[in-house]
């Protein structure tokens, strides 16, 4: 069933319909040959309506709402116009990626912004190309691992769900919860690393090779005085901050979940859009019609893999890759690096939601029961997903830049230029992984 699935994705049919097509052919398949019960098809109707009746996945529609009020608010030039006088080019790139990503959480839109914004400001002032197509998409993948990334909301669930199956394998039946909370918290430290590294390596190619990143020419405010331009970097940078604070520092604080800091977040991104004077009737339609177009997806392929997972379980898929992950010499972390590199090739060919919807139904439970930490986990597939992202030939930021990308940028320096940033990207996995407290010291100490 699962290479007749990837088989007709490959194809290039919608994942959600390939999803529960194929399993449910496979579902009459395996009743034909007695080898499944199709009394098990009688729980889709309520497998569908849990989806749409949980209140976790409220946020998603939200959190989408809120990154597309932002991506037009013009927040992402007047910080980039602010922060690349005091910083530099580069480094003010990184910076508003992690801002922008923190207050996103949409990889494509963040790239497009980006690639819009600062690309052709970067070439213009000298930048090697292969350094400014770089630090562009990096910096703007940033909101795939950086909360309130909406692949993490789907993670969490996903991992909820996946805990819980293997907790009761093992006989208790009141596991400890994993909500989207712990996985926001537990992506922080790696995500500001990730920041952190992106702007080490910056710093040392300026170093190396000064050419590659030439100091800011003079402009008609270089004299300015340097309160003056902190002061446009601080109006320019405090809504985003506030934005960020209002969302995260409401579920840390304990008064709001995640859904609920959702809503106000996008009632904060309205409110800024007020404040710059952008919102208006036209611009509110747009953000609405992209808002349910983006969720829409993103529910309909959570449909399709519950269809798919019903029907693998039910064929005893999840006992058969359990087993295999269980009997791999080297215990947890050869069963992790299977998983992991599995989900990394994926990554070439399918969106980070699909990703998500097959491989942590089937694999989680597993990997958990073996003593996998589920935060842990969590933020392991979401950084290794976003360095799928970024691996040249075929990773999604390199085609959302080249379709933003001037005709002077060859794909070919694109492509040389994210390399630097994906061994940062896997220097970064690999520190995760062998120091699991980087990943969920955070959220035992906010929330335990």
């Amino acid at each position: 069933m699962l290479l007749a699935t990837f088989a007709i994705l490959m194809l290039g049919y919608g994942v959600a319909f390939t999803l529960a097509s194929v399993s449910l052919a496979f579902a009459a398949l395996g009743g034909a040959l007695g080898v499944f019960e199709l009394r098990l098809l009688a729980a889709l109707p309520e497998r569908l309506f849990a989806i749409m009746r949980n209140d976790v996945l409220v946020a998603v529609p939200l959190f989408i709402f809120m990154g597309t009020v932002l991506d037009r608010s013009g927040i992402a030039e007047a910080l980039l116009e602010s922060a690349g006088e005091l910083f530099g080019l580069a480094i003010a790139v990184v910076l508003v990626g992690a801002v922008l990503g923190a207050s996103t959480g949409i990889v494509g839109a963040a790239v497009v912004t980006m690639g819009l914004i600062t690309l052709p400001v970067m070439l213009r002032a000298g930048y090697d190309p292969r350094l400014a197509s770089g630090t562009v998409c990096s910096a703007a993948t940033l909101s795939q691992i950086l909360p309130p990334a909406t692949v993490l909301i789907f993670l969490g669930d996903m991992l909820q769900t996946a805990n819980s199956q293997a907790q009761m394998s093992k006989g208790n039946m009141a596991p400890e919860p994993v909500s989207v909370g712990d996985l926001f918290f537990g992506a922080v430290a790696p995500g500001l690393l990730l920041t952190a590294a992106y702007i080490g390596w910056i710093v040392l190619l300026a170093s190396l090779r000064p050419s590659a990143c030439p100091a800011r020419r003079p402009t008609s405010r270089s004299s300015e005085s340097p309160g003056r331009v902190l002061g446009r970097l601080a109006a320019a940078l405090l809504p985003a901050l506030i934005l960020i604070v209002l969302v995260l520092g409401s579920i840390l604080a304990g008064i709001a979940t995640a859904t609920e800091s959702a809503a106000m977040g996008a009632v904060g991104a309205l409110g800024l859009a007020v404040g710059r004077g952008r919102l208006s009737r036209r611009l509110l339609r747009e953000v609405v019609f992209i808002s349910a177009r983006l969720s829409s997806m993103a529910f309909l392929l959570l449909f399709g893999a519950s269809v798919l997972m019903l029907v693998f379980r039910g064929l005893g898929g999840d006992t058969m890759i359990s087993g295999a992950l269980e009997a791999l010499p080297g215990g947890l972390h050869a069963a992790m690096f299977a998983v992991m590199a599995v989900t990394f090739l994926l990554g070439f060919f399918l969106d980070p939601f699909e990703i998500i919807f097959i491989v942590i139904p089937v694999a989680g439970p597993a990997l958990i029961g073996l003593g996998a930490d589920p935060v842990w986990l969590g933020v392991l597939f979401a950084i290794t997903l976003q360095t799928s992202f970024l691996t040249p030939p075929f990773g999604f930021a390199l085609f959302y830049l080249r379709s933003v990308a001037p005709a002077t940028l060859t794909t070919g320096q694109i492509y040389r230029g994210v390399v630097p940033f994906v061994a940062i990207q896997l220097l970064v996995l690999a520190v995760v992984w062998m120091y699991e407290p980087l990943a969920t010291t955070l959220p035992r100490w906010i929330f335990r």
